[in-house]
């Protein structure tokens, strides 16, 4: 099994830095392999060039999809697992991170490749699909005030979709008051590197 963390925080003093790392750990004690697209450290790309638009907005397969995009490309196709790894600000992930969706998910690779005379491979459909976030409020603040089910909505069912064969969102909420749920999220971190192995060995 093969898992690609897409982590988007810029502060390794984060909370967020320390969910990766003990997520790290995690993998590592089930024998997992990782790759992580840590896209401050990476300095990744997130506006769209025009040039970008013009192959996205109009359909112009003939335009080049960038070098790297490509390379995002290729940790996917690598990929049995995927966790996205992000704050929650203001409702939603780091506009960072959507920016990593609106350049790696092309046109004719993550949607439109019903369109038969382009050469672009298809996104395969990936086995098991985690959104993971920190969040300062607590969770049932969360679902009461209906934010919840609205960031379920986004990334599971619109950026994961039928991209994702298995696909779930976990919030780590409460970090304002980390002190009383640190032991909690470490052992959901803990359970989801189990969970990764269950999915390896019952395929």
């Amino acid at each position: 099994m093969n898992v690609l963390i897409i982590y988007c925080h810029p502060s390794k003093a984060s909370y967020t830095y320390q969910i990766l790392e003990q997520l790290k750990e995690a993998l590592k004690i089930e024998n997992i392999n990782f790759q992580i697209s840590d896209l401050y450290e990476m300095n990744f790309q997130t506006e769209m060039s025009e040039q970008e638009y013009l192959r996205e907005g109009l359909l112009n397969f003939d335009l080049p999809i960038s070098a790297d995009v490509q390379k995002e490309h290729k940790k996917i196709e690598n990929a049995d697992c995927i966790i996205f790894l992000y704050p929650v600000w203001w409702s939603d992930c780091p506009a960072k991170l959507k920016g990593w969706f609106d350049r790696v998910y092309s046109v004719g690779y993550a949607y439109g490749c019903e369109k038969k005379e382009t050469k672009i491979k298809p996104m395969k459909t990936i086995k098991y699909g985690i959104s993971l976030c920190t969040a300062g409020h607590p969770n049932n603040f969360l679902s009461e005030i209906g934010i919840a089910e609205s960031m379920r909505n986004v990334m599971i069912d619109d950026r994961l979709g039928q991209r994702f064969h298995k696909k779930e969102m976990i919030i780590l909420g409460g970090t304002l008051d980390k002190n009383k749920v640190e032991k909690e999220h470490a052992e959901t971190v803990k359970n989801i590197a189990k969970q990764i192995k269950n999915i390896a060995c019952n395929n």
